[in-house]
């Protein structure tokens, strides 16, 4: 639950309003067919070839589907550095591609600072490429994640999200206190992901589902690679999911492209739960978003865009008593959704909410739905009926409640 006394950052706050990422897997792991995470086999740069690679067409497929934010795999947990980094040979300058002068962050930080979208870059801190990473001091270790974090925030201008993946990294300590200096140093206005000191975290799976109620506000001893000061703090969820069955490209898997349908579902869990969705494309050997997936990505943003266009009413309409918001229609009409937002600045205030309407012919008050958190957005969705008027109250704070927006559609 909330207390009501912890407050997030404006930069929390701007990524909560982002809502909706592009999440890019793509590595020298995508020419190797059916390859696992921690896969035993070699790879070789070598084969690392993307003929047509087109961070653009990622970007304004992103676009074009709503998408604020986009986050690429920098590094893998197989190590190959999606750019020409100096502390190691396993990356994309011992590649065929570009004859070994490619940077395929750069493209992709220059596309989404192009066209607007906020970038970020996924680093996973274990590296299978690293001999020294199970060096008993881990000093070694620390000091080639800092000098490849160094390069990424440093050449690349803003980079709004350094995504750490804590997969593999179970039984090995870094320096985090150096690590996390260094990073908040370069880019003062990063957000981090999930390990070490994080502003925001992950959802606790991989389907695209937040449960009910979602808290802003969560105990660290209830976050296992959290290492900074134990307590309560703002922490936004965000959901992370695949088009398909794999996060990496695979010649295989078209078939298990996500419907419509299980997409708009995913969407009321996420979104519709006050967190922020991430969704998995993985570009193909040609470095591009392979075609079945990137339309359904751009239908799945017309459907979401189809589905909230009919606004009847917004929190303008509503009359505030108290602790109700009520709103009564000119006219009866059809009601299928109630979306309503905290107001999140001051903290986290409601712990439970409920929805009424005004019923068409009997105008009757009927309580419709009952929830807990709001949060940054709480999509109600309701089988269609006619209503002469609709009631937000909130049943429960810890101070005095106050939202940002109501919409009726």
């Amino acid at each position: 639950m909330s207390t009501g006394e912890i407050k997030p950052t404006a930069k929390q706050l701007e990524y909560q309003a982002w809502e909706f990422g592009l999440f890019i897997h793509f590595g020298l792991r995508t020419f190797y067919e059916g390859y696992v995470d921690f896969d035993k086999r070699p790879m070789y740069p070598a084969r690392f070839n993307p003929s047509a690679l087109d961070c653009e067409q990622w970007i304004l497929t992103a676009k074009a589907a709503g998408m604020k934010y986009a986050v690429l795999t920098a590094k893998h947990h197989d190590g190959f550095s999606n750019w020409p980094s100096r502390f190691t040979d396993f990356s994309v300058a011992n590649s065929a591609w570009k004859d070994g002068k490619g940077d395929v962050v750069q493209e992709f930080t220059a596309a989404c600072h192009k066209h607007g979208i906020k970038p970020g870059l996924y680093y996973s801190p274990y590296d299978g490429s690293a001999d020294f990473y199970h060096d008993k001091d881990g000093k070694a270790y620390d000091d080639y994640f800092i000098n490849q974090i160094t390069e990424l925030l440093t050449n690349y201008g803003d980079v709004d999200i350094l995504w750490f993946d804590g997969a593999g990294s179970e039984n090995h300590e870094y320096d985090w206190q150096r690590i996390v200096d260094t990073v908040r140093s370069l880019q003062p206005n990063i957000l981090l992901f999930n390990m070490a000191d994080p502003d925001f975290r992950w959802i606790g799976n991989e389907d695209g589902i937040a449960p009910t109620p979602c808290w802003n506000e969560v105990d660290t001893d209830d976050l296992s690679d959290y290492h900074g000061n134990k307590g309560r703090l703002w922490l936004p969820a965000e959901c992370d999911v695949q088009m398909r069955d794999n996060w990496f490209y695979s010649e295989n898997d078209e078939h298990t492209v996500k419907s419509l349908e299980q997409l708009m579902g995913i969407y009321y869990y996420s979104i519709g739960h006050g967190a922020n969705l991430l969704l998995n494309i993985g570009p193909n050997r040609q470095g591009l978003l392979p075609e079945k997936d990137r339309r359904r990505l751009v239908e799945f943003g017309d459907k979401v865009r189809e589905r909230f266009a009919s606004k009847v009413a917004t929190i303008d309409q509503f009359e505030q008593r108290e602790r109700t918001w009520m709103y009564q229609a000119k006219e009866p009409h059809m009601l299928n959704h109630v979306v309503i937002q905290e107001d999140l600045r001051n903290g986290e205030n409601v712990e439970s909410f409920k929805v009424a309407i005004i019923s068409e012919k009997s105008r009757q008050k009927v309580t419709i739905y009952e929830g807990r958190s709001i949060g940054n957005k709480a999509i109600i969705q309701v089988p269609a009926i006619k209503v002469r008027g609709v009631e937000v109250e909130v049943t429960k704070s810890t101070r005095e409640p106050r939202l940002k927006g109501i919409s009726v559609y």
